[in-house]
């Protein structure tokens, strides 16, 4: 009986140790982290916390307040996600012991109410309260395509169409709302630095490590800018030295054969002064001739760009900042047996550039009054081509000075400045000929400009300018302008913008058809400065909701009507480029939307529309612009797989169809092009430290504007015109061998060559 006692007894005591080992277990095995998410240390609800690889998840509640329960032991990445603020993570290690007050703070990102443009104005404005709608794009943005230059990335920016103008050298420009390339300046850090000769080239080089923020503004901007700025304008800020990361690489590769790579880094000297230097290079070099026609598809291209930018630390915060670039690019295309030695000669055609350019930029504040501010930037642009046998060589330099002065005084908010832009031009074509032989084209044009923003209310808010420029070609210019805001609500603004715009025409550093093919040249008069008039109507909305989900829409309608505008005549005269001002009107009107979408589940939705009318009347005829289409579209579409630290990029755009340039009326390809979409999808791997692996796949639809034309390039198979025949009044004969009357010219392109491919590339970054 003792001994039954006490075997009870004994496995009594052991399942009570067996239960107690296993609670022990379980505790020891499985924890809880808990916190408070905040910003500026406010805190912020409806937060999305997930513990990767564990499938756990949370979300923050109307305190900010979070747990998550039942973690076995392990280590973790924590991810953390709210519409409005950058992605937070983390490594966490989870041994058994819960975690308590994991407090974490996040940085506002571009969604916030906190994003500052400075484009619209010339002064660090927030975006919300600018009178001029700005939009703005970060390099997150950017790397949801990954391109090797800004030339490429900005075909998924709504209203913006980066256009090719060559089936040969593949050189393009950059539509704003229908108006053509010339329309369109770009800046660096608010410098007009690109222009002219440059504009061709501007957007290629410039290493996207170190971009900031590109900022676009839609419509005219002459009264701060000058000339160049009347369909709007492209800024692409740098970073700021000191905010760098200490090192970024970025290198990728397609199957096309291209290679770009980009390297920024961060080094600092002594207390006072920090250096950031960038380079980019890319390549391609592997000729391909998917359409058959003896022409390489894409051209091309060795590169290379270095940028520098010092920033010197001053006593009062205040400004003093260098930049500098320099690029270097050799291009050709054209027949496939085409090789350097037959460069400039008749035998096999090719088009052939070498560029080489440098810039410069400096910013400094005076030191006995932070309200004045002096920028400079200066360029040097040298070009070296043939187009077959047709040599082009160009030199240009551009000096811009600027100094400028802002006070608020009350209500009002003045901004006063002076400006002297030297321009320098010479080539060898008939552009740069005078009674005296060679006469380059050389001219300063100062400048002086004003403007006063009001606070009429503490809603309502009105921007008044003038700008005066003296040109000694054309005299005196005067450039207005006006924009009204309403702030309907905290997350509701209405604008209103009215404005001049000018532009003094350079034809051969902006037309690239007046350069290559087969048709002649011919200034019919005169050229005067093209003048334009604009309207812009902006209703922008924000709706942050209780469940996580941002809402963001923003609509434009715009109208804009030009005088003495100048436009390249195709149709008279197949053999010709006939350019002289128009005898009428020509109108750009339409109207943009912009719809953003977001998530908690981290799925994110941007898609954007332009539908636009652009036309030429002339003696009461009213015809479409060539180039130009009628509507389009762009989306992106982004996921974060957030437990397999992956996340999935759908971007694409639509264009509607364009009137095109044909050589006569027996030319056999169509007249308008069909509706055409270039889709790209891309995976980005994320579990790394310090790494980012990515790939994809581009054009998913394989387009490519050969679809449905018997050629793209006319008289592939002849591109001197050896075997064309003319009658005594010049016009092309039909002949068996040339039974279409045609004269070789390659400029019947609207959309990138290149069909699908995929892309691999990995990134490396030193916070």
């Amino acid at each position: 009986m003792i001994l039954r006692r006490n075997l009870r007894r004994f496995q009594y005591h052991a399942s009570f140790l067996v239960c107690l080992f296993y609670m022990m277990q379980s505790s020891a095995q499985h924890a809880e982290i808990s916190g408070r998410i905040t910003h500026k240390d406010i805190p912020i609800p409806f937060v999305n916390i997930v513990l990767g690889k564990s499938g756990l998840g949370t979300s923050s509640d109307e305190n900010g307040y979070f747990i998550i329960q039942d973690i076995p032991t392990g280590d973790y990445r924590l991810h953390v996600t709210a519409v409005g603020y950058q992605p937070w993570s983390r490594k966490v290690k989870v041994s058994g012991r819960s975690i308590k007050d994991f407090n974490i703070s996040l940085t506002a990102s571009s969604e916030e109410l906190e994003e500052f443009v400075i484009t619209g104005t010339l002064k660090p404005v927030n975006r919300l309260e600018s009178p001029v709608p700005v939009e703005v794009y970060t390099p997150a943005f950017l790397k949801k395509n990954p391109t090797p230059s800004i030339f490429e990335a900005l075909q998924n920016v709504n209203g913006v169409r980066p256009q090719i103008n060559c089936n040969v050298c593949n050189t393009g420009d950059i539509h704003i709302n229908g108006l053509e390339g010339p329309y369109t300046l770009v800046l660096i850090d608010g410098m007009p630095i690109v222009s002219g000769l440059g504009t061709v080239y501007g957007l290629t080089g410039i290493p996207n490590s170190l971009i900031e923020q590109i900022e676009v503004v839609k419509g005219p901007a002459s009264t701060l800018y000058g000339s160049e700025a009347v369909g709007g304008l492209i800024n692409i800020i740098t970073k700021h030295a000191p905010a760098a990361p200490e090192f970024v690489a970025d290198a990728f590769a397609t199957g096309y054969g291209e290679y770009n790579l980009d390297i920024g880094t961060k080094i600092g000297f002594g207390a006072s002064t920090d250096l950031m230097l960038g380079v980019n290079y890319f390549r391609y070099d592997l000729p391909v001739d998917n359409n058959g026609d003896n022409f390489t598809d894409v051209t091309l291209q060795d590169r290379i760009s270095v940028f520098q930018k010092w920033n010197f630390k001053r006593n009062n915060a205040r400004v003093f900042s260098l930049a500098g670039r320099y690029f270097y690019e050799d291009r050709w295309g054209g027949e496939m047996q085409w090789t350097p030695e037959f460069r400039g000669g008749d035998e096999i055609y090719g088009e052939s550039i070498y560029t080489s350019r440098w810039e410069f930029v400096g910013k400094y504040q005076l030191p006995f009054d932070e309200k004045f501010l002096f920028s400079l930037s200066y360029n040097d642009h040298k070009q070296n081509s043939v187009y077959g046998d047709l040599p082009y060589l160009a030199d240009q330099r551009i000096g811009f000075g600027q100094l400028t002065w802002d006070r608020r005084f009350n209500k009002h908010d003045f901004l006063l400045g002076t400006a002297l832009r030297y321009n320098f031009y010479d080539d060898n074509t008939t552009a740069t000929d005078g009674l005296r032989g060679n006469e380059p084209d050389e001219v300063w044009i100062p400048s002086l400009f004003l403007q006063d923003e009001i606070s009429l209310a503490q809603k309502h808010s009105l921007l008044m300018g003038v700008r005066y420029d003296y040109d000694r070609r054309h005299g005196s210019i005067v450039t207005p302008r006006l924009a009204y805001r309403w702030k309907m609500g905290d997350n509701d603004i209405l604008r209103f913008n009215s404005g001049t715009g000018f532009r003094v025409v350079n034809l051969f550093t902006e037309d690239h058809a007046a350069l290559t093919g087969a048709r002649d040249v011919i200034i019919a008069e005169e050229l005067k400065p093209e003048r334009s008039i604009n309207f812009n109507i902006n209703y922008l909305k924000k709706i942050y909701a209780r469940n996580g989900v941002f809402i963001g829409f923003d609509i434009s309608a715009f109208y804009t009507h030009f005088s003495n505008k100048i436009i390249p005549d195709y149709d008279t005269d197949p053999n010709q480029i006939i350019y002289k001002n128009l005898d009428g009107k020509s109108v750009s009107q339409g109207v943009s939307a912009n719809f953003d979408l977001a998530l908690p589940s981290g799925l994110k939705f941007l898609v954007g529309a332009t539908f636009q009318d652009v036309s030429n009347t002339e003696n009461g005829i009213k015809e479409r612009q060539i180039l130009t289409e009628r509507f389009t579209g762009t989306w992106s579409v982004s996921y974060d797989f957030r437990s397999l630290d992956l996340s999935f990029d759908y971007t694409g755009n639509i264009y509607g169809p364009m009137r095109l340039p044909l050589l006569g009326e027996l030319d056999p390809r169509q007249e308008f092009s069909p509706t055409w979409s270039i889709q790209n999808i891309q995976f980005t791997y994320k579990g790394l430290e310090n790494f980012e692996v990515y790939g994809g796949v581009k054009n998913l639809l394989n387009w490519t504007p050969n679809r449905g034309n018997p050629f793209i390039i006319a008289r592939a198979n002849d591109p001197f015109d050896r075997e064309v025949v003319f009658d005594t009044s010049g016009n092309v004969v039909p002949t068996p061998n040339n039974p279409y009357a045609l004269t070789f010219d390659p400029s019947y392109v609207y959309a990138p060559n290149q069909g699908i491919r995929a892309f691999f590339g990995l990134r490396y970054f030193l916070p």
